[in-house]
């Protein structure tokens, strides 16, 4: 039976996973315990920003009731600027291809990104061997909380459109 909406098997049985896991306003950690429960997995990965380890830190200790948790940080394998250009920039680079590949090697079976910076984020998601979800999404301006940002755009149309009347 072919599929107009270009859904395989696996996709659809993601899309029921996610769907039993929903919880009416529950939180975003509660679903993904419940959908990773439902999902018969035993590891969870963590790949976290150095910004927000103390919190990456406290999501491991609450899952780890139900799970094996590693949580890996952005500067792993101490991977210098110097190396990762070939130039003289100084410092350590975040290194999200060997957050990827350390979850991987370690058997991960579902990814919570916390943090990561914009192209580090995608990066991380391209190695990564087993799906990824985002918990935290890097917002410098507005500790972490991009919605923040999207208010402020809404306001700011709102007040242009008034101004237009």
């Amino acid at each position: 039976m072919s599929n107009p909406l270009g859904y395989n098997a696996e996709d659809f049985q993601m899309m029921r996973m996610a769907q039993e896991a929903t919880i009416a306003r529950g939180t975003k950690i509660e679903e993904i315990r419940l959908f990773a429960k439902n999902a018969g997995m035993k590891k969870i990965g963590i790949a976290n920003c150095a910004c927000v380890a103390r919190e990456a830190e406290a999501v491991a200790e609450a899952l780890r009731e139900d799970f094996e948790v590693m949580v890996v940080g952005c500067k792993v394998g101490k991977v210098l600027y110097a190396d990762l250009f070939q130039d003289d920039t100084k410092g350590v680079a975040c290194n999200p291809v060997g957050q990827a590949k350390q979850l991987g090697e370690w058997g991960s079976e579902l990814n919570i990104v916390m943090g990561l910076c914009l192209g580090h984020d995608l990066l991380f998601q391209k190695h990564s061997t087993a799906p990824s979800t985002t918990l935290v999404v890097k917002d410098r301006a507005n500790k972490h909380n991009p919605m923040a940002s999207i208010k402020q755009i809404q306001e700011s149309q709102k007040e242009s459109e008034a101004e237009g009347l």
